[in-house]
C-alpha cells in the first residue's frame, strides 16, 4: 500500500515538484558556501518529499546549540512560509476523500520544513 501511495504522491500529489524545488534550494545553498547546512537540510526535505509514506521524522539527540541557532535562522528566512504552504496545501487536499492521504503527507512535511536541522528521516519499519 505504501508503494502505491508513494507512486500516486509522486505523480499527482506534487512529490516530484516539491523534490525539484527543494533540490534547487539545496543547490543555491551549496553555492553560497556559508549556507551548506541549510543545503543538506533542503536535500533531506527533497528526498522525504519524494517518498513520504512509510517514513517519519525523529529528533536527533546529538543535535547541539548550533542546530538550534541554524533553525532559528531557517525559520526567519524560509521555514515559516514553507510550513505554511504545506499546511494550506494539506488542508486543501483533505477537502476531498481521495486527497486525504496526500493532505496527511503534507502535514507530515510541516514540522521538518519549519525546523529541519537536528532531525532525521527514518523508515517506520
Amino acid at each position: 500500500m505504501r508503494l502505491i501511495l508513494n507512486v500516486l504522491w509522486f505523480i499527482f500529489g506534487s512529490g516530484f515538484l516539491l523534490a525539484i524545488a527543494y533540490g534547487l534550494a539545496a543547490l543555491i545553498c551549496f553555492v553560497l558556501i556559508v549556507t551548506i547546512p541549510f543545503g543538506i537540510a533542503s536535500l533531506r526535505l527533497a528526498v522525504y518529499s519524494l517518498w513520504p509514506f512509510g517514513r517519519t521524522v525523529v529528533s536527533r539527540p546529538g543535535a547541539g546549540v548550533a542546530s538550534g541557532i541554524g533553525n532559528i535562522l531557517w525559520v526567519v528566512v524560509a521555514g515559516w512560509w514553507l510550513a505554511l504552504t504545506h499546511l494550506v496545501t494539506g488542508i486543501a487536499q483533505c477537502l476531498t476523500i481521495i486527497g486525504i492521504p496526500f493532505g496527511i503527507a503534507n502535514f507530515k512535511l510541516v514540522p521538518v520544513a519549519f525546523w529541519p536541522l537536528g532531525r532525521e528521516i527514518v523508515d517506520l519499519e
